[in-house]
């Protein structure tokens, strides 16, 4: 995915202020062995482009000034309640070092399985994303999760899926194997019985009203 970048020599906050005004959105390309630099990007470009899940998890080709750089995008900030970009953060690539970013997880054949087909069960999904490292040429847009072999009340690991080529797991230290899907039965209400003493109190009550009625006539 392509799209171009400025560089800005003004920085501050009044300087970000003018840059929105005039539609465009202030950014930093930092990192790739190089010092940070200040760019800004076209508004109308750049909130099309984030609206694009491949954005976030692909390799982007950032024309600056006439170059073509590789990037990364790490964050965005968005304007409180208004549809505005306020800030963007870009990482330079190199295609010799390993990067750590979230890919999205693509769910398969959930409906095909025996969880849900046989079994009329909800499949849980616990993982919208995983951390990976990899080099750059590796980076898949998304990572494939089967679940047409998923048995009743059964789960699916990370040990359960298979990485792409060249991609490891980056959350090792805080959960070796996550669980990535559960299969659960649908909760049914059941609407319990009034109790006794409500019966009897509501026959009391209609019974009175209509010894009142009585009364009347």
């Amino acid at each position: 995915m392509k799209f171009k970048a400025f560089s800005r020599s003004v920085q501050g906050s009044g300087a970000s202020r003018r840059l929105r005004r005039a539609g465009q959105v202030p950014a930093i390309l930092y990192g790739g062995g190089a010092e940070a630099q200040a760019i800004a990007l076209d508004h109308n470009q750049i909130f099309h482009d984030l609206n694009k899940d491949a954005f976030y998890a692909s390799i982007l080709e950032m024309e600056l000034d006439n170059k073509k750089v590789s990037v990364l995008l790490r964050s965005v900030q968005w304007h409180p309640y208004k549809p505005q970009v306020m800030h963007v953060d870009f990482q330079r690539v190199r295609d010799d070092v390993e990067i750590t970013t979230r890919v999205p997880l693509n769910f398969l054949n959930g409906e095909d399985s025996p969880a849900v087909r046989l079994h009329d069960q909800v499949i849980s999904q616990l993982y919208n994303d995983l951390e990976i490292t990899c080099l750059p040429a590796d980076l898949p847009a998304s990572i494939d999760v089967d679940l047409g072999e998923l048995e009743e009340n059964g789960t699916v690991t990370l040990e359960d899926i298979e990485l792409p080529k060249g991609v490891s797991y980056a959350g090792q230290s805080t959960d070796p194997n996550p669980t990535l899907v559960t299969a659960l039965s649908a909760r049914v209400e059941v609407e319990e019985p009034a109790d006794e003493e409500d019966d009897v109190a509501a026959d009391e009550a209609e019974a009175s009203t209509e010894a009142g009625d009585d009364a009347e006539e």
